[in-house]
């Protein structure tokens, strides 16, 4: 079938120990999913029902890579994350078997416009702007669960130039990985590709330029970013 002008390149991220890379449909995020966040940004932590916003599939960047320090922002943020890889389709699937659509888990960072976001928040509009701009996903190697397992419990920290920011256990949670895939299923038919950044612990703050922004997670590995002058 002709197109009129050529499609864009299928996004995707790398695989543990693989030459084969992964490819990205779409990207859904957990908002204040751990409780200590949910407070910091000013909300209740308690176990309101989940809510979900999206990036774009080309927003994501590997790790090693430099990231300019992006447009129409003065507060630039940092949000360390696991990600859930889809492997399967699935819609309206029970928490019991949410896990067995997972492929396997990465080591995220979810860049944020923080100013633009909470600008929109206080405005009642959409986020899309604070979250979904280019290279605004960092994510690191895929790793299958074939090899590591489900991850339920686990240190995730984050660092800026060595200085600790962010520091959590994926237990800790508020939603956990099946929770979040069985209610996001009812609303969207999950399929390969899908990632889900499943929150971010406390400790959000801003990047600037020149700074080496590092994310860990226990049986994962790390990610790391620097950020580059600005656009």
């Amino acid at each position: 079938m002709p197109f009129v002008f050529d499609p864009q390149i299928m996004p995707s991220v790398a695989v543990a120990e693989e030459e084969a890379r992964l490819p990205v449909r779409r990207i859904f995020c957990v908002g204040r999913n751990y409780a200590a966040h949910a407070r910091e940004m000013g909300k209740d932590p308690n176990r309101e029902p989940p809510f979900f916003f999206t990036k774009p599939a080309d927003a994501v960047v590997d790790s090693d890579e430099t990231i300019p320090y992006p447009t129409e922002t003065q507060n630039f943020h940092h949000e360390a994350e696991l990600v859930a890889v889809i492997g399967k389709r699935g819609r309206n699937v029970p928490e019991s078997e949410a896990l067995s659509l997972v492929w396997g888990y990465a080591v995220g960072n979810d860049l944020t416009r923080r100013d633009l976001q909470l600008e929109a928040r206080d405005k009642g509009r959409p986020w899309d702007l604070g979250k979904a701009f280019d290279r605004s996903a960092v994510i690191g190697p895929v790793h299958p669960v074939s090899k590591v397992g489900h991850l339920e419990r686990g240190a995730i920290t984050l660092t800026v130039n060595g200085e600790l920011k962010q520091s959590g256990d994926l237990g800790e949670l508020i939603w956990s990985t099946p929770e979040i895939i069985s209610i996001l299923s009812r609303y969207v038919e999950l399929a390969p590709g899908d990632l889900i950044m499943t929150g971010t612990p406390a400790g959000v703050g801003p990047l600037v330029e020149g700074d080496t922004c590092l994310v860990s997670i226990h049986g994962l590995g790390k990610i790391v970013s620097k950020i580059g002058p600005r656009l």
